[in-house]
């Protein structure tokens, strides 16, 4: 049985003890035992554990983990300590610049966001080295739709960062009112030009928390 370590242990525990969830167990094994996946079987439910349901502010959605070695940590767009950030994170550091004022991050690794209460989630958690989405159709889709609609019904606003047409295909859960949809293009190189520069969305975030009473995001990193 899955231990994340806190309230989201209960609030998932029903796909945990699902049949989809049986299957996704058994293939993984095969998987592990048989090739090089990513992130390590004791990272795949890092974002979760980082941050609780009642901490959550804002949900960063990415498709699945890095495929190369050593990158992956189960937070979605962060890297390892050390490891250079790719050029997806790169770009996604040149808007947190220009948006916030605050210089370029020295590191690609997102915890201390996570630990602000940015839910950092791939739709996919699992993937086979350098085989991009090889691991989208085992199951995991359902489960992670499961958390978004938990996180539809949360209490307290949040705010959904959608970059990219995976993320941005998940819209249709989010009908909670109460939460921000704040969505562009992906921040590859091959899209950013094409909206995410100047989108803004850390502020814009910032603003709507505030505006509601909570806490701001302190976006610095090391």
């Amino acid at each position: 049985m899955v231990q994340i370590g806190n309230e989201w242990d209960e609030i998932l525990k029903d796909e945990f003890q699902s049949d989809y969830y049986a299957q996704i167990r058994e293939t993984l094994k095969q998987e592990y035992a048989s090739h090089e996946i990513y992130p390590p079987m004791q990272d795949i439910f890092n974002a979760l554990r980082y941050t609780s349901y009642s901490d959550v502010k804002a949900v960063l959605l990415g498709q699945d983990p890095y495929h190369g070695p050593g990158q992956a940590h189960g937070l979605c767009f962060s890297v390892r300590p050390g490891v250079a950030p790719p050029p997806s994170l790169q770009n996604i550091f040149k808007e947190l610049q220009s948006d916030m004022g605050l210089p370029a991050p020295h590191s690609g690794c997102l915890i201390p966001w996570a630990k602000e209460g940015v839910l950092m989630l791939n739709t996919t958690l699992t993937v086979r080295r350098g085989q991009a989405n090889s691991h989208s159709k085992i199951g995991w889709t359902k489960f992670t739709d499961a958390i978004i609609q938990k996180l539809n019904d949360h209490e307290q606003p949040i705010v959904f960062l959608l970059w990219g047409s995976n993320a941005r295909s998940k819209k249709a859960l989010i009908t909670n009112p109460n939460h921000l949809i704040l969505e562009t293009v992906h921040p590859s190189p091959l899209s950013a030009h094409q909206g995410f520069f100047g989108s803004r969305h850390f502020s814009q975030c910032n603003e709507f928390l505030m505006a509601h009473g909570i806490a701001p995001i302190d976006w610095t990193l090391e």
